[in-house]
């Protein structure tokens, strides 16, 4: 079970580094999110810095799945 979880993992990272999204029916999709440029402040120096636009793996889950958990945990 180890070996195909690591391997499931390792082509979701796969996917994800080449700019494809993993879709799973019923459980979420993991996707690339993109962040803006934005502007940033260093209080300990008092300068402004720019954070350029940059791209994020993360996790979406699937609505069905959201409800079951509620639905589950009180």
């Amino acid at each position: 079970v180890q070996k195909a979880v690591e391997a499931f993992m390792e082509t979701v990272k796969e996917s994800l580094t080449e700019g494809r999204n993993v879709y799973f029916r019923g459980f979420g999709s993991f996707i690339i999110k993109r962040r803006a440029v934005k502007t940033a402040r260093n209080i300990s120096k008092n300068t402004v810095v720019i954070i350029p636009e940059h791209f994020v793996p993360s996790f979406k889950p699937a609505e069905t799945f959201v409800a079951q958990v509620k639905e589950h945990v009180k």
